[in-house]
């Protein structure tokens, strides 16, 4: 799961860039494509990672690697360091594209972006690393995911409810995040599972599916029983990614949210915190 972030204002990043520069970048001869209304609106193996911010990269792609007539610019750019353009073809466009202009015309940092191009990840219909789709942004070539198996015991309560007990679980780390627990589908008291429509992606583990989780406090069948449902709180992946095969099918629970715990070895692990408490 990426970090939230709403989409910005791109004459305010286009500023923000042209004053302080990119936090960093990095090119890469990896083939870049972008799939716009059918087609493939860019194609270069030319592209810079550029980490507007901390947390993850963007791809900027060279302007000469559009095909011809698909970037319309607006007819005043003149001496403009950079504006905002449109992606057009076959009838739909998009106007989340920011474009840079030439070299003499920035400064600093931001003279590294000169005559490239950012679209708008989501508005375009896909992006393609070589022949492989991309998810959500770029993955980050300086953090790794690794899926270790552990026979450990790992218990984990929801509301103090005993939901799920395994000595087979997928430990997932990912830089900069928590470990995720993975335990097998048949580990987790099924009674307590219902279905979600959300779902979410992630460029290092695929497409996640979601469960909401129900449990029942005071005793069973009687008047002071009370239910209590937790909003998407449980989350697995039926075709995750190469790299985290391992984890397909299995179900993850939330554990930076209220009321839930997770013990390992019999110790009840410290609640991490995260973008998603």
């Amino acid at each position: 799961m990426a970090k939230p972030q709403a989409k910005p204002d791109l004459a305010e990043l286009g500023a923000r860039l042209l004053r302080n520069g990119p936090v960093k970048t990095l090119p890469t001869t990896r083939r870049v494509r972008i799939l716009f209304n059918g087609a493939y609106v860019a194609d270069t193996t030319s592209a810079l990672y550029v980490w507007e911010h901390e947390y993850y990269p963007y791809y900027y792609v060279p302007a000469d690697s559009f095909v011809e007539g698909a970037l319309v610019e607006p007819s005043d750019t003149g001496t403009a360091p950079y504006w905002v353009s449109t992606l057009h073809i076959g009838g739909r466009s998009t106007d989340r594209v920011l474009v840079f202009g030439d070299k003499d015309k920035l400064r600093g940092g931001a003279t590294k972006l000169a005559r490239l191009v950012r679209v708008e990840f989501g508005a375009a219909d896909a992006w393609f690393e070589e022949d492989t789709p991309i998810y959500v942004h770029p993955k980050d070539p300086f953090r790794r995911v690794d899926v270790l198996h552990s026979s450990r015991p790992l218990e984990v309560r929801v509301g103090g409810v005993l939901v799920a007990q395994t000595n087979s679980s997928f430990h997932l780390h990912e830089t900069g995040l928590p470990c995720r627990y993975y335990v097998p589908a048949t580990a987790v008291d099924r009674g307590i599972l219902r279905e979600s429509d959300t779902t979410t992606a992630c460029p290092y583990k695929g497409v996640a599916n979601y469960y909401h989780v129900e449990v029942a406090h005071g005793p069973p069948g009687e008047e002071g029983e009370r239910k209590e449902t937790i909003k998407d709180l449980v989350w697995y992946y039926r075709t995750p990614t190469l790299e985290c095969a391992l984890i397909a099918g299995c179900l993850c629970f939330y554990h930076e949210k209220d009321g839930v715990s997770i013990a390992l070895d019999g110790k009840t692990l410290p609640r991490p915190e995260t973008p998603w408490s």
